[in-house]
């Protein structure tokens, strides 16, 4: 186990400097604080933290003390996070890219799955909405088999809702050739339960996607541990055979 240490890293001996260190032995040996103190140093020359004496390693731990780590970091707004003592506008992008990467990172991995159940696509989701404090609603389009073809951001709100325009859905389910599409938004409350909008969109959705031979497979609500499908509920298909009538 390295020396805990402070100051410059450019100062430490060369085999306890992060970046040394994850390249010898692997990014699964450093802490918290060396990884993000590396994200923190990316970028030409010096890094300089506009406090003296204060090394990237410093702030990084200060950073994840201040914002409860990790995850603390990802929910905080850009503006917060500019006004830390040492952390330039660059420096935060690059903190908030590399917390956006692992999170897509997370959900690629689940890119190449047949979606045959809520629970599939659920967890194809759940990544893209950690720590969101407002709705996102994202079309994940399917071919005629049920297989993923791409998901894309179609709306992004308030904490209690987004306006979703189905004109908007349907193109980009044509512009990728998609045979089915299935809906998927948070609620950044937790709870999954449908709201009034939430029937009315299912509804105008599914009427407009049957009326150009698209197929609206599930409109899926994640939140914070469970979600809530309906097609599982048998709703949707109680409002497809009153969209009929």
């Amino acid at each position: 186990m390295s020396q805990v240490r402070s100051g410059r890293i450019k100062n430490w001996p060369a085999r306890e400097r992060p970046r040394e260190r994850l390249v010898r032995e692997g990014p699964e040996r450093l802490t918290d604080a060396e990884l993000l103190a590396i994200i923190l140093r990316v970028g030409r020359g010096t890094f300089k933290t506009g406090v003296s004496g204060q090394s990237a390693t410093d702030l990084a731990r200060q950073l994840l003390v201040d914002f409860k780590g990790f995850k603390g970091l990802d929910r905080a707004f850009i503006q917060d996070l500019m006004k830390v003592p040492g952390l330039s506008k660059a420096k935060v992008a690059q903190v908030k890219a590399a917390l956006e990467i692992g999170k897509r990172l997370q959900t690629k991995r689940l890119t190449s799955l047949s979606f045959e159940s809520s629970t599939t696509v659920a967890a194809h989701l759940r990544p893209r909405f950690l720590n969101a404090r407002h709705e996102m609603v994202y079309a994940v389009l399917l071919d005629g088999e049920n297989r993923h073809i791409d998901t894309r951001l179609v709306a992004e709100g308030t904490p209690t809702e987004a306006t979703v325009y189905i004109r908007r859905v349907l193109e980009e389910a044509l512009k990728a050739s998609a045979a089915a599409i299935v809906m998927v938004h948070n609620h950044p409350s937790g709870d999954p339960a449908p709201t009034p909008g939430d029937d009315a969109l299912t509804q105008d959705l599914s009427r407009a996607a049957a009326f150009i031979g698209l197929y609206l497979l599930d409109h899926i609500i994640v939140g914070d541990t469970v979600h809530y499908s309906y097609a599982d509920s048998e709703r949707l298909e109680t409002m497809r055979n009153q969209g009929k009538g």
